[in-house]
């Protein structure tokens, strides 16, 4: 005896498809898909060609630091490899001091004295 497959629901497919297309094309409108578009698959440091396969390891950076400016001609981007991009980005805030500024932020200042009583207790020992 031979299961029964229940029967195509082609209106189903159509709308999966349609949706996919639709994604694809905001996906496309992307400035990493445009970047992607515009410059050859190779890191602009490390000079590592990409394929397929590893472009997950391609990132864009923004020269300027600045991901809301995004131009249309793509004179503010760069394909770096994950690797050279956090290196990037780690040199840039050594120069800045952007994340030291931060760091001392988070760091409360002490409130406690762990030699306030030191004195005393050199007294009693002489």
């Amino acid at each position: 005896m031979s299961p029964t497959k229940p029967p195509i629901d082609h209106a189903k497919l159509d709308r999966i498809v349609a949706q996919a297309r639709r994604d694809a094309e905001q996906r496309d409108k992307g400035y990493r898909e445009r970047a992607l578009k515009m410059y050859p698959w190779i890191c602009g440091r490390c000079a590592r060609e990409f394929t397929r396969a590893n472009l997950s390891e391609l990132t864009v950076h923004h020269r300027n630091h600045d991901h809301d400016f995004n131009p249309p001609d793509g004179s503010n981007w760069e394909l770096l490899c994950v690797y050279c991009h956090d290196n990037e980005h780690s040199r840039y805030t050594d120069y800045t001091g952007e994340a030291a500024a931060t760091a001392e932020e988070k760091v409360a200042a002490a409130t406690s004295n762990p030699f306030a009583g030191l004195r005393g207790l050199l007294k009693d020992k002489q």
